[in-house]
């Protein structure tokens, strides 16, 4: 059998009391499923495991995980590298994107993601807006943001007063940490003394703020930040200013901020209404403009719409920094954040329509790299890096956002023109055919017919089978 043919594959091997534990024939299902030293074992022994307690047709499915290993194997060593328990690789579609004209250069934009509708939506407004100036971005500011919590019940105008002292001692004791930065034109920029104490009884931040040129910074930070937290605690037990009692402070956490409002970027288009063009059902470019501008406004009224509309953006971003092995769940995070950020939900985009001009935008907090952690590590990254021309941190921001924009439009101008699911359903025909595992011949004739019938789950389950039907299948 496959599973018992695997060299160096038994897990009396390595652990006998695992392989006790695996043949008990008297051992609830609760203990099968319990397991110690489970990173201590190879991956074949980890697979091995898995596929014996929790699927039906271990064999199979042993196979199939390990027919996704990379057939190179350094490159496959790489990509174990990057997590823990490491089994297999999960693969995403890698698509691309082109005729993204940004501030006058053309792009063609890498997207990872699972879904045709989104990059095909993303390519169609990079076209149209192709043809009336293309996509406007500038990036107005980089801070990012670190802050050690502290809890402290000594007097706090003492330590304001001596706080000259205590900054000039913490960007001393992290000199070593900073230098390269500071070489790059980066490092620490300001250090502040927060107190919280309205919040919450003895508690007090040092927030400072960080440029980390084109790395995404967060070990950087993190490191300058923990160092924060060692000098504060020496300084206050050792200054002769702070009484005993004064001297005992604790340190809470000492970590980055994912809520960058600081590191913010700005993507636009914008044209005369009357070169909007014309839409379906003969809608014309006044109504089309008057349409989209009272959808985005439904966005920032409406949280349930807002929600729908901001997934939309991220649509298009996080195909982006997932394909330049960025952390799409910081920049979900801080956006989301962002989009909250007067007490209400609202949307990350925004539309007017001034003295016959049409204008769409979207400033979004964004914090990248292109240095640094996997964008150097992961090889698809770093073709994605250098199909994009090898771009700075900045001008990567421009061209995320730039997407996210694209993207926002394009579902925008389905829903007020056509609808969201003629275009969606098409799209996702083939992986309904797929699913229903249609032959190609079967596929021909399914997608000739909805060319011009209506395209519905319902409908191609309907006329497949009455397909099959026809020829005895």
């Amino acid at each position: 059998m496959f599973l018992d043919s695997l060299e160096h594959d038994d897990l009396a091997t390595r652990n006998p009391q695992l392989a006790t534990r695996s043949t008990r024939s008297t051992r609830s299902m609760k203990e099968e499923k319990i397991i110690s030293g489970f990173s201590k074992l190879s991956k074949r022994e980890k697979i091995k495991w898995l596929v014996k307690n929790f699927f039906k047709d271990p064999e199979n499915v042993m196979r199939e995980l390990m027919s996704f290993w990379h057939e190179d194997e350094s490159q496959q060593r790489v990509m174990d590298g990057f997590s823990e328990n490491t089994i297999s690789n999960y693969y995403l579609p890698y698509s691309v994107a082109p005729n993204f004209v940004i501030n006058g250069k053309t792009y063609v934009v890498p997207m990872v993601i699972e879904e045709s509708s989104v990059v095909a939506a993303a390519s169609a407004s990079a076209k149209f807006w192709m043809k009336r100036g293309g996509f406007k971005a500038e990036v107005i500011g980089t801070k990012k943001v670190g802050q050690v919590h502290f809890s402290w019940s000594g007097d706090i105008e003492k330590l304001r007063q001596l706080f000259p002292l205590l900054e000039e001692k913490l960007r001393k004791d992290t000199a070593g940490i900073t230098h390269n930065m500071d070489k790059r034109g980066g490092g620490v920029l300001d250090i502040d003394l927060v107190d919280m104490t309205h919040l919450e009884a003895d508690y007090y931040q040092l927030k400072a703020t960080f440029e980390t040129c084109d790395s995404m910074g967060a070990n950087f930070i993190n490191s300058v930040l923990e160092s924060f937290g060692n000098t504060l605690l020496a300084f206050v037990a050792t200054h002769s200013d702070f009484t005993e009692k004064e001297r005992e402070l604790s340190v809470i956490m000492s970590i980055l901020s994912n809520y960058t409002p600081e590191c913010l970027v700005r993507a636009s288009v914008e044209c005369p209404i009357a070169d909007l063009g014309n839409f379906p059902a003969g809608m014309t470019a006044e109504t089309f403009a008057k349409k989209f501008h009272k959808a985005v406004r439904i966005a920032h009224i409406d949280p349930h719409r807002a929600t729908t509309h901001n997934k939309g953006i991220f649509n298009g971003i996080d195909a982006v920094v997932l394909a330049t092995a960025n952390d799409f769940r910081a920049i979900e995070a801080c956006g989301h954040t962002y989009a909250s950020r007067d007490g209400q939900y609202r949307s990350l985009s925004h539309c007017t329509i001034d003295d016959g001009v049409f204008k769409f935008w979207i400033d979004l907090p964004l914090a990248v790299g292109t240095v640094g952690g996997l964008t150097k590590l992961h090889p698809i990254a770093k073709r994605s890096l250098e199909l994009l021309g090898n771009p700075s941190a900045r001008e990567l921001m421009m061209v995320i956002v730039a997407t996210g924009l694209a993207q926002n439009f394009g579902a925008l101008r389905s829903l007020t023109t056509t609808g969201i699911q003629k275009g969606h359903m098409k799209m996702h025909l083939m992986n309904i055919l797929n699913q229903f595992e249609a032959n190609d011949d079967e596929k021909l004739f399914i997608t000739q017919y909805f060319k011009t019938n209506e395209l519905t789950h319902s409908a191609v389950i309907a006329a497949l089978n009455k397909l099959r039907v026809s020829n005895g299948t």
